[in-house]
């Protein structure tokens, strides 16, 4: 299962030129995912879980690192990420392992949980930027989320919630939502 992520996070454009391309993207990207699983919170904090599991990491997936990426080649390689690419292609994923159909019959529907949360930490004072704020589509029965949605910043999450159901394609199924949504024209 572990192989076939990897493999998925392969056909991520690796935008960087060919010169100098120590780290492959698709393993770093890998690391860094486990690395902010594990609770990592910045870049030194990733640096410092990949440098402690780089042998599993070697021994595991064939990663064969002799080092660890500095925190600066992990934030240059993810900082020069498309995050509208990134996005798109973990939506893809998302699809694939849920196996999305729409079903007509209410009682095979699966339910899905919409929810929007503000991202801490993610306001800039000084350059007066508010924090961000997604809302998320979760397929509960299979514990994976399915997309976000970025949310601007002079709306809510009203006409977000049919925006990020179209996009998905997830009309016809069963969602839960909070109250915020009980309107009488949605």
């Amino acid at each position: 299962m572990a192989l076939e992520f990897i493999e998925f996070l392969s056909r991520i454009k690796d935008r960087r030129r060919a010169q100098g391309k120590k780290w492959k993207l698709e393993k770093l990207l890998f690391a860094t995912i486990l690395a902010l699983l594990s609770g990592a919170t910045s870049y030194r904090k990733v640096h410092r879980y990949i440098k402690a599991n780089r042998e599993k990491f070697n021994d595991a997936f064939g990663f064969n690192w002799d080092e660890a990426p500095a925190y600066s080649s992990v934030r240059f390689v993810l900082q020069g990420l498309d995050a509208q690419e990134l996005e798109s292609k973990f939506r893809e994923h998302s699809a694939q392992l849920s196996g999305r159909e729409a079903v007509g019959d209410i009682e095979s529907m699966q339910a899905l949980a919409i929810d929007g949360k503000v991202l801490r930490h993610s306001f800039d004072a000084f350059n007066d930027q508010k924090a961000i704020h997604l809302l998320t589509v979760f397929a509960a029965d299979e514990a994976l989320i399915l997309g976000h949605l970025q949310i601007d910043e002079k709306s809510n999450e009203i006409p977000a919630a049919p925006a990020i159901i179209r996009e998905l394609g997830l009309e016809g199924r069963l969602f839960t939502l909070d109250a915020l949504h009980c309107q009488k024209n949605i």
